[in-house]
């Protein structure tokens, strides 16, 4: 785990958390994908982020990223 400025706060990520980023025009799509590696020293950014499509990207959260800690997901979802 490690603390993040996400959205100007401090968070806690870990491996397994979600991050979602909100679609950069109307009526375009939220992207969601999942943190599969904290990269960066001590735990800091970037991160390995695996999309729902499949795809990864190398990922320093700004701003208007939002956490989703794994702790809070619901059943049913991956």
């Amino acid at each position: 785990m490690m603390e993040a400025g996400l959205g100007g706060a401090v968070v806690r990520v870990s491996v397994g958390d979600r991050l979602r980023f909100p679609g950069r025009r109307v009526g375009m799509a939220d992207r969601l994908g999942r943190v599969v590696e904290v990269r960066g020293q001590d735990g800091a950014p970037p991160y390995l982020v695996e999309f729902e499509d499949g795809h990864r990207s190398e990922i320093f959260p700004g701003p208007d990223c939002h956490l989703e800690p794994r702790s809070t997901w619901t059943l049913g979802h991956p």
